[in-house]
């Protein structure tokens, strides 16, 4: 064998050995330059009865697009492939490869590269421009991993998180994470009750008696999902949750507060441009070197700005109060703390008060929330990855493609069963 032939198949990893190169050359196809390379598929055997006895009739030409590191100088290998006709069984065949699939002009490798830049955020234009192929190819890559993903009703995660996510057409979508190695357990069509008692009602009684807790927020049918199908898990309010329920209560207090005095009085002012100081915890305060504000036309430090605020009003006082102890509690897990906040009588907001009974009527759940490790930051981080997926694809208007897009940026499935993959694109 020439030793052409050895080195374009080393330049072009190509180990098939009925393979055989006879010339390459340069060519512009469409004013693009491309560079061609001229090949002989050989067919050595019957694939039916394996008989060497043949009788060759012609070539089959098949111009195969072949992934280059050059994107500006495309790889097409002009492929004779060989009719062949047994001459003990009498059947007729063509030779096959491992290069390209039958009947397909876009060769493994370069399916395998697309595959690859799949798991990155790209959009899908960008990867097929850099492997020169068309936009409905990477499509059909994507589309041929969807059967990747198949569930096991045999196994549950001991700790679940579960959240929703704005997906195809702003619908909300389910997404349920696993609570230890932050993996994706499932994502659904819809969060509807029905829909998600369907899908954990699948699993083995077994599968559902091991999961142990589940972390949520507080959407009121989620912890009758968790009651009818997880009969040891301990339902987990997040914390996040919990303190932004009772900032936001805070802050409309202090617009409310702020809304009866002048808007050219001191007080007013005192409220309106730092604000966000009031949402802060005490402690992170600065309160040793005051600074000028031109609004309230005084020099004060972060920590007298609150307090000369909230000294105002009695009620604003108590409601800044119990959030600040309220969060300190949350964050060194003092759940005797906790409940008696909770039940506290003082006078504070209206929306507070509502929001103190809201923790009340899920009291467990809350005091579970701030004694266990577990949280949904790990589904709040991801549901910013599906944002920004979602984000540079300009949108999805296929459930399908945009939850397998998802499944492939995980690194767990990167690189993972490529041939199972190039067999069916």
């Amino acid at each position: 064998m020439s030793s052409l032939n050895h080195c374009i198949k080393f330049e072009l990893d190509i180990k098939d050995e009925n393979i055989v190169f006879k010339d390459y050359f340069y060519k512009s196809i469409k004013l693009q330059k491309h560079k061609i390379y001229e090949a002989e598929l050989i067919q050595p055997a019957c694939p039916f009865c394996g008989s060497l006895a043949l009788l060759h009739n012609g070539h089959l030409i098949a111009n195969i697009r072949y992934p280059t590191a050059n994107a500006s100088l495309p790889v097409i290998i002009r492929l004779a492939k060989q009719r062949v006709k047994c001459r003990d069984c009498d059947h007729w065949s063509m030779a096959q490869s491992e290069l390209v699939n039958k009947y397909c002009s876009i060769s493994n490798a370069s399916k395998l590269k697309v595959l690859s830049a799949l798991t990155e955020d790209r959009s899908m234009t960008s990867i097929a421009r850099e492997n020169n192929v068309s936009i409905n190819t990477v499509q059909r890559v994507l589309g041929n991993c969807s059967h990747r993903f198949i569930d096991s009703y045999e196994y549950l995660p001991a700790h679940l998180a579960f959240d929703e996510f704005k997906g195809v057409d702003r619908q909300l979508h389910f997404i349920c994470l696993d609570g230890d190695n932050h993996q994706v357990v499932q994502i659904l069509r819809t969060r509807y009750k029905k829909t998600l008692l369907k899908y954990f009602g699948r699993f083995s009684p077994q599968a559902r008696a091991n999961v142990k807790t589940v972390t949520m927020d507080l959407n009121f049918y989620y912890q009758n999902i968790v009651r009818a199908c997880f009969p040891n898990a301990q339902i987990v309010i997040d914390r996040f949750h919990m303190i932004q329920m009772l900032t936001r209560s805070f802050n409309s207090l202090r617009v409310q507060v702020m809304k009866t005095f002048d808007k050219r009085s001191r007080q007013y002012q005192l409220f309106k441009s730092p604000w966000k100081l009031y949402l802060k915890k005490f402690d992170e305060l600065e309160k040793a070197h005051p600074r000028y504000n031109w609004h309230y036309k005084d020099c004060l430090t972060q920590a007298q700005v609150v307090m000369e605020g909230i000294n105002t009003s009695t009620t604003l006082e108590n409601s800044y109060n119990l959030m600040q102890s309220f969060i300190q509690a949350v964050e060194t897990g003092n759940t005797h703390e906790l409940k008696s906040l909770i039940n506290c009588q003082d006078q504070i907001g209206t929306l507070m008060h509502k929001t103190l009974l809201t923790f009340k009527h899920n009291l467990t759940a809350v005091l579970n929330g701030a004694a266990l490790p577990y949280s949904n930051g790990c589904l709040e981080g991801f549901n910013r990855k599906i944002k920004q997926i979602e984000r540079t694809a300009f949108g999805y208007s296929n459930f399908i493609n945009l939850l397998t897009r998802i499944r492939l940026e995980e690194n767990q499935y990167k690189e993972k069963e490529p041939n199972s993959l190039l067999m069916t694109a």
